[in-house]
């Protein structure tokens, strides 16, 4: 039985996803709940990253702290979670190392493995693996009572099979590109069954509650433009295709999708012919060629500030965001005002406060 939550009294972000004229550009910024905010490590205290991701109360209770703290001036809020809970569900152990970042210390190192074998042939239920996200996504759509629509996402293929294979981060990719040109049939199987599992996990965060998603391929720039074409871009597709078609199966009302293809600025034509509704851009790209090129595919753009003005005070703040909304139509059609990635560290949260207040000067008029 689907939950019941309020009716909507801010529903800008949904409007402008869906193309339409809207009196102001909708803003969010991605990792908007994290540790930029004092009130986050009091709430997530010592406890281990992602036993909070696995806590319904805390992750709900962080994905509420922005919406309250800039209370008016956000439009929408994320769940708190980590791409990387669909691999922990396919049986790999992540861990999240402090200072490090997420860590897997028996990482995928070929086809031949044993550890493949077994995930290409384990049935995923994602429905009862990820049950706590599905939780934590209604519990937090019960407490916001409508002020702002509720963000689900996942990882993108592409992005968290560099994160099995690498076994973390990295600076020069050689595990993951070793597949890719070593092993691509292998690779290729891994992708779909990674597209395969985002599809159903997607689908049940909104019959749970999202009211729209995100998919994150953070390493997408790792990739030239005909690898691209080649593992990231049919994997996207696979998602942007069949989300909709699983979600009437499940007789759930499809929602808007957004993309984010970080570092892959000359992708933006391939993406904006996808079934995305929403292209998200990073700091490369120039804001009014982007808008140009994605509103001709009818498609909204998010983004784009570089998270790293937030550091450098009001006045170069302001004129980042004047830039942004003389390139982005001033925000009254086809623009979603964010970051061109996450929050970085060490963030002024009143900084945030001016971005977000200046977002909405710039388009209210």
């Amino acid at each position: 039985m689907t939950a019941q939550f309020a009716p909507m009294k801010n529903d800008l972000i949904l409007r402008a996803a869906r193309g339409e004229k809207v009196e102001r550009a909708p803003a969010w910024v991605m990792r908007q709940a994290g540790r930029y905010l004092p009130e986050y490590h009091e709430a997530k205290g010592g406890r281990d990253f992602f036993e909070v991701c696995r806590t319904p109360e805390i992750a709900s209770t962080l994905t509420l702290q922005p919406i309250e703290r800039f209370a008016g001036l956000v439009d929408a809020a994320i769940i708190f979670s980590d791409i990387l809970v669909i691999p922990q569900a396919m049986g790999m152990t992540v861990e999240m190392l402090d200072k490090k970042g997420p860590h897997f210390p028996d990482p995928l190192r070929s086809p031949d493995d044993a550890q493949y074998k077994e995930i290409m042939q384990r049935n995923v239920d994602v429905l009862v693996e990820l049950d706590y996200v599905y939780k934590a996504i209604t519990m937090t759509r019960q407490k916001l009572q409508g002020r702002v629509p509720l963000i689900g996402f996942c990882g993108a293929p592409w992005t968290l099979m560099c994160y099995m294979v690498e076994g973390g981060g990295s600076k020069i990719f050689k595990e993951i590109k070793t597949w890719i040109y070593k092993y691509p049939e292998a690779s290729k199987d891994l992708l779909q069954k990674i597209s395969e599992l985002c599809v159903d996990y997607l689908a049940q965060q909104v019959i749970a509650g999202a009211q729209l998603v995100q998919v994150f391929d953070s390493w997408a720039g790792e990739l030239s433009p005909s690898s691209f074409k080649e593992f990231s871009l049919p994997y996207l597709n696979y998602i942007a295709d069949n989300l909709p078609r699983r979600l009437k199966e499940l007789g759930q009302d499809v929602v808007p999708m957004i993309v984010f293809a970080k570092g892959a600025w000359y992708a933006l034509e391939d993406l904006c012919k996808t079934n995305y509704d929403v292209i998200g851009l990073d700091w490369l790209h120039d804001p009014a060629r982007a808008y140009q090129i994605a509103r001709a595919n009818g498609k909204t753009v998010q983004g784009n500030a570089d998270p790293g003005v937030l550091y450098g005070g009001k006045a170069a703040i302001t004129a980042v965001v004047e830039e942004m909304a003389r390139g982005f139509g001033n925000g009254k059609q086809g623009w979603i005002a964010n970051l061109g990635h996450g929050i970085t560290p060490f963030v002024d949260p009143e900084s945030l406060r001016h971005y977000f207040a200046e977002i909405q000067r710039c388009t209210s008029a």
